[in-house]
């Protein structure tokens, strides 16, 4: 025992004193890192120490004469002076435009602000389920599969919040699906009853329905399936007993996602037959085959059951395109344009604002949503100030409407900041 001690004590010495002396060789090389990479100023080391003493608020002397104890170069002498002097004697930029005036104070900013975002913009997307239960979608971290009992209260708190207009998705049980989507027509399925019962708590939500079979179909596509192939006007016809069904219960805004061809001008033919003139369609005219929907799809066990959606969904890479799907639909009667996703085409926002008269909207989608939060969670971002400066971003390029999970949280902090 008294050999194992004895070890043990030169043991713990020996470690105590390669510490120390660790320790004060990381010293040394941290001393020497500095001085090998403290900046030279040729003799001004003293001249940087009076400027930094006036940092702050002390008052700062504009001729910036003698600030300098040995100047090398003065930017207001010799025949290509860089600046001149007022008549105080004070440095001075001859420059009468200064487009920092209009930023000088956050009165004046919120004066001339050219873009404001307000709840009224916002349309909020919200997941829903048949159980008495919420899910949350690890995916989408604040963002939960509601019963309907908790989409009623979601809905009320967000009223009170300005925000006014939803949009619901479904989450289908599998033994509903079929590649037919007969379930999305289903006047006792889970749309049409969450509609009714908004309506019924809170009569002035205006509810969106989303127009498509991908929730409803065995195959995980929008549309109807055959050998491979996604089959448009069979689809359309599947389309129209939806947006009926949908109207019937109460829906104010259908928004067919699907991108079949001529899909808006059937809904429209089908919804005015029925009476349902009044009855809007929010158009996904410019949807593209984006990889920022995979929260999205998790959200609704929706992915694909095969393949992608290359087919239907717009082409990243094309632009020019997203006019011929606006001019398209505006002629088969949309009431409104959307494009889908957001933050990556605020060009495309941009062309249909320019070239249609019609309201655009904008899906600040599922990817955007969620790289934001792994961000915030990661303390790279701030959370608030990325996601009012996306939202802004949306309106400047031209979007009237913005559909954002954000909805709620954006109008808590437009409250807070009292600018609704």
């Amino acid at each position: 025992n008294s050999s194992r001690q004895t070890r043990i004590h030169y043991r713990e010495a020996f470690l105590s004193t390669t510490m120390k002396i660790s320790s004060s060789i990381t010293t040394l090389c941290l001393a020497a890192v500095a001085t090998a990479f403290t900046p030279s100023f040729n003799g001004r080391a003293d001249s940087m120490l009076k400027v930094t003493t006036q940092a702050g608020n002390l008052p700062v002397d504009k001729s910036m004469q003698g600030i300098d104890s040995n100047p090398t170069f003065d930017p207001t002498e010799g025949d290509g002076a860089a600046l001149s002097r007022n008549n105080k004697g004070e440095v001075w930029n001859k420059q009468r435009a200064r487009p920092r005036r209009n930023r000088k104070s956050p009165a004046i900013r919120g004066m001339v602000r050219e873009c404001i975002v307000t709840p009224n913009n916002f349309i909020y997307p919200l997941f829903i389920h048949d159980e008495d239960f919420n899910t949350p979608i690890p995916s989408m971290p604040g963002c939960e599969r509601h019963s309907l009992d908790s989409m009623l209260k979601e809905v009320g708190e967000s009223m009170e919040l300005g925000v006014g207009t939803f949009v619901i998705f479904p989450k289908v049980p599998d033994e509903l699906k079929t590649n037919l989507g007969v379930e999305a027509y289903n006047p006792e399925g889970i749309v049409p009853r969450a509609i009714r019962m908004i309506k019924e708590k809170h009569p002035d939500a205006v509810v969106v329905t989303d127009v498509a079979l991908d929730p409803y179909s065995d195959q995980g596509h929008d549309g109807v399936v055959e050998d491979g192939k996604i089959l448009n006007d069979v689809t359309i016809n599947q389309l129209c007993k939806q947006v009926i069904c949908q109207a019937e219960a109460g829906a104010d805004i259908v928004a067919p996602s699907d991108m079949m061809d001529g899909r808006v001008k059937a809904i429209r033919d089908a919804l005015d037959s029925e009476g349902f003139t009044d009855v809007s369609i929010l158009s996904y005219t410019a949807k593209y085959a984006s990889a920022f929907y995979g929260p999205f799809r998790d959200a609704l066990d929706s992915h694909p059951g095969f393949g992608d959606k290359k087919t239907y969904q717009q082409d990243p890479a094309n632009g020019r395109e997203a006019l011929i799907e606006a001019a398209l639909d505006a002629e088969e009667g949309a009431d409104m344009l959307m494009v889908k996703p957001g933050m990556p085409y605020l060009d495309v926002i941009r062309r249909l604002k320019d070239a249609s008269p019609l309201p655009i909207a904008a899906y600040h989608v599922s990817g955007e949503y969620a790289m934001i939060k792994a961000a915030t969670e990661k303390g790279w971002l701030d959370e608030k100030d990325a996601v009012m400066e996306a939202l802004t971003c949306f309106k400047r390029a031209g979007a009237d409407i913005i559909l954002t999970y954000y909805a709620k949280q954006a109008a808590q902090w437009i409250k807070e900041d009292g600018l609704y």
